[in-house]
């Protein structure tokens, strides 16, 4: 008689395997926990980071810095700006840029208040100046204009109140800078002139 020959199923087979693998797996956890037994775990409880680099200092900037700001201060030679506008007349107080000057030549200064002064004497000119510049403080004029003529009624045509003026300008100490007027401000009859604030 036959013998009842068993084959065993899949599902066990499987089973068999999975006793196996956890029977390993236990054994080699077992072995590693006794061999790592005495071993302290270290403790980070701070984490290093690199500082950032410090920021590149701007030397050269630095010392273009200082050069414009001593070149501002120093007082420049006023035939070399009455040179740099030829025979037009110029006045720069000590200590200001020539930056000034150039600006109220190209006309970057808006003109607040005029005085002409066609038709005065010397000391009418005078007074009527120094009444001005009083007038221009009160009101926060900084750029002005000055109409002196060109002296074509003087006796030779020699502008003689204008020179007058240049002179009486550059001994106030209110006045910064004065140039010629642009033709279209009066050309050679007038100055523009730049007060302090």
């Amino acid at each position: 008689m036959p013998r009842n020959i068993s084959t065993p199923s899949p599902e066990s087979g499987a089973r068999k395997r999975r006793s196996t693998a956890v029977t390993l797996d236990e054994s080699a956890r077992a072995l590693f926990q006794a061999a790592v037994a005495d071993v302290v775990p270290l403790a980070f409880d701070r984490i290093h980071h690199e500082p950032n680099p410090p920021l590149p200092i701007p030397r050269q900037h630095f010392r273009d810095e200082r050069a414009a700001l001593a070149e501002s201060l120093t007082a420049h030679d006023q035939m070399a700006l009455a040179l740099e506008g030829g025979d037009e007349p110029v006045y720069l107080k000590s200590g200001m840029s020539p930056k000034v000057l150039k600006d109220l030549r190209r006309g970057r200064w808006v003109i607040q208040a005029e005085l002409d002064l066609h038709g005065m004497n010397r000391d009418e000119a005078r007074h009527h100046i120094a009444l001005f510049l009083a007038e221009c403080r009160t009101y926060r004029h900084r750029c002005v204009r000055i109409v002196h003529g060109k002296g074509l009624g003087s006796p030779g045509r020699v502008p003689v109140l204008k020179r007058l003026v240049l002179g009486w300008l550059a001994q106030r100490k209110e006045v910064l800078a004065y140039c010629q007027a642009r033709s279209s401000d009066g050309g050679a009859g007038a100055l523009i002139v730049l007060l302090t604030a």
